[in-house]
């Protein structure tokens, strides 16, 4: 298949599989008849990519999993997906006390009381 089909197969524009090319993270096959052609085993690496990304992994990270992929190197695997969960973990803790922050906030403001909007001089504080 071509760049374009590979690219509609893996959800992603064509410059992204270009970019994913230059970071090393797809292959680049040889010219055949003056296109390149890519295969099962392409939209398969081209999906892995944007799910571990959608997982929150760094393309640096990307790299090495597709590394230990050949290497079969499953305990340096899991550790990067438990320090990924432990990362994820924090993330949502940050997002939850945002979350309850501005419900208060948000309740303060509802209240109909006269001055400035507490949501408005909470965030010119920050």
């Amino acid at each position: 298949m071509t760049i374009a089909k590979l690219a509609a197969e893996g959800g992603v524009g064509v410059e992204t599989v270009r970019f994913y090319q230059r970071r090393g993270l797809m292959p680049e096959p040889p010219r055949a008849g003056g296109i390149r052609r890519y295969g099962l085993a392409d939209v398969r690496r081209l999906r892995f990519i944007k799910s571990a990304q959608a997982a929150g992994f760094t393309l640096q990270q990307i790299g090495e999993l597709l590394a230990l992929d050949a290497t079969d190197d499953r305990p340096r695997v899991r550790e990067l997906a438990k320090a990924r969960v432990e990362a994820l973990a924090s993330q949502i803790e940050q997002l939850q006390a945002a979350r309850n922050a501005l419900s208060r906030l948000a309740d303060q403001c509802g209240a109909g009381e006269s001055g400035p909007c507490p949501i408005l001089t909470a965030f010119e504080k920050l």
